[in-house]
């Protein structure tokens, strides 16, 4: 299964934000909603085109009430995620699975929630 995971603007309440508006509501009712951050939303998919789909589907409620939506592909790697565009450009074959390592931000955890991201 592909997770798509959504890290919450911290002004918003995300999980609200989005369960309040039907379309996205809509988008989201066959999925098992999990919270796996504090103002976070995660679920699983059945592939990589679905989660990117999904996030084409959320992209009003992304631009306003996420800072990031990420990307963890088990056939890619099992620790690692996927930027929302290196998800959509490794699903059109722009860029082969194996080089997704070569484009790398790195997350702190501070008590297991995620903070300033950084490049490497």
């Amino acid at each position: 299964m592909t997770r798509v995971c959504l890290l919450g603007d911290p002004a918003v309440d995300l999980t609200y934000e989005l369960l309040s508006r039907e379309t996205a509501r809509d988008a989201l009712a066959t999925y098992d909603i999990e919270e796996p951050f504090a103002n976070s939303l995660a679920v699983d998919t059945v592939s990589l085109g679905a989660a990117v789909s999904l996030l084409n589907d959320l992209n009003w409620y992304l631009v306003r009430f996420v800072d990031e939506a990420i990307v963890r592909e088990p056939s890619i790697s099992t620790d690692e995620w996927l930027s929302r565009d290196l998800a959509r450009a490794v699903r059109d074959g722009a860029i082969p699975p194996e080089e997704t390592d070569q484009r790398l931000k790195v997350f702190g955890l501070v008590d297991g929630e995620p903070v300033d991201p950084r490049y490497v």
